[in-house]
């Protein structure tokens, strides 16, 4: 989403083994109480997850808050936070030596190309995942948000790894007895036996030198019907939430509700049937009620009420400890490709991103509709609009002529 198309953007600046990661927030509201264990908590959380490597034992991700918050409550003006990289050694040639063999499935090859080098380490140490630390601050700086003037929740946790997958279902009912259960997964699933099937493969993977990949999901909770807009392409909140989780690195899917299945079904097979709850008229859905969410929460680019649900999907990581065939790109010779420190499966740090990157476009998208320089106006804005939406219509109705 372009920065100068959203009221809240963001921008993040560092390299994987540079001394930090820089985050810029812009168009935060003045007056969001900035909730700096949350931010911590879900860094930390990014950290972990069963299959990953040496690179988390030396981090410890917090973040520092630089610029635009005083006394705890943002200010209005941009929000810098910086997590810093303990393990910083960008110049040092000895520790980060050129890379002349890219790895096959990373960014290596493309980008020596596109910068004129033949080093791909200037290109891997910006396409690095590492990066993915900023998006979770920007992201939970974004839940402060959502949790203050929206009451709106998100939570992510893995679907799938390999082929162990949980078919535990998340409801507005029972998520939040899922966190704990998602907590206390090593994998960051719902489940034991699929915790237990997930590290299996895991295991198998390190032992054949291998990685393997996964399927995440995130379910957005308390959003009301209207959020994004069918008006241009670039408004659509299905379409800007596909392009925040494209952008994390290593994913290659996205989907929404019922995602590819609604290619295998009829139309009456798929489509939600609407209801009106009248009990259910002071509810974030306003009374407009679904028995299935086939939709994901999104219908014509907007939400619809219902709860948002996106599934994410991640490839195995590129750097395998065995090596693919590739080249030397100084002499074209073929070569096993170079090892960089990596994971074995970091699907339950996907996770973790992917619901950060969702928290921050539900934010942007709920700021671009409602405004406001502080969260005054901006929860009065939204007050507003649900009470004039909840006497609907707010003309009588002309009769149709028999």
């Amino acid at each position: 989403m372009s920065m100068l198309r959203s009221r809240l953007a963001y921008q993040t600046a560092g390299e994987s083994h540079g001394p930090g990661l820089v985050i810029t927030v812009l168009g935060m509201p003045a007056g969001v109480t900035v909730d700096l264990d949350l931010i911590n908590d879900v860094l930390k959380r990014r950290q972990g997850g069963y299959g990953r490597g040496g690179r988390q034992k030396i981090e410890t991700d917090t973040a520092d808050i630089l610029t635009g918050v005083r006394q705890g409550r943002t200010l209005g003006s941009p929000v810098t936070l910086f997590v810093k990289n303990k393990d910083s050694r960008l110049d040092d040639a000895e520790r980060t030596p050129p890379v002349y063999r890219p790895r096959p499935g990373h960014a290596d090859l493309a980008g020596s190309v596109k910068w004129l080098t033949t080093d791909c380490r200037d290109t891997l140490e910006r396409a690095s995942a590492r990066e993915t630390a900023a998006r979770v601050a920007a992201g939970a700086l974004a839940r402060c948000l959502l949790r203050q003037v929206f009451e709106i929740e998100t939570f992510g946790f893995v679907r799938q790894i390999l082929d162990a997958r949980t078919e535990v279902e998340v409801t507005e009912a029972n998520w939040r007895d899922l966190v704990a259960a998602r907590d206390a997964s090593d994998t960051y699933t719902l489940d034991d036996a699929t915790t237990e099937a997930q590290r299996a493969a895991i295991r198998a993977a390190k032992v054949d030198k291998d990685t393997v990949g996964g399927h995440v999901e995130t379910h957005v909770f308390g959003c009301p019907p209207g959020i994004g807009s069918s008006m241009n392409w670039y408004e659509r909140l299905d379409a800007r939430l596909a392009a925040a989780i494209m952008g994390i690195q290593a994913f290659k899917a996205v989907q929404i509700g019922a995602g590819t299945r609604a290619g295998e079904v009829t139309g009456s097979q798929l489509h939600d049937p609407i209801r009106f709850d009248a009990s259910k008229v002071d509810a974030p859905s306003l009374g407009f009620v679904r028995d299935t969410n086939n939709a994901g929460g999104t219908e014509g680019g907007m939400t619809n009420g219902q709860p948002v649900v996106v599934t994410g999907t991640m490839k195995p990581i590129s750097t395998l400890l065995r090596g693919m065939p590739s080249i030397d790109l100084n002499t074209k010779e073929a070569q096993q490709s170079d090892y960089e420190r990596s994971d074995v499966c970091a699907v339950s740090a996907a996770g973790v991103v992917m619901e950060h990157a969702v928290a921050f476009e539900i934010a942007s998208a709920a700021m671009d509709k409602f405004g406001g320089d502080s969260v005054t106006e901006t929860g009065d804005n939204y007050r507003r609009f649900l009470e004039t939406a909840r006497t609907l219509p707010l003309d009588p109705p002309e009769q149709t002529l028999a």
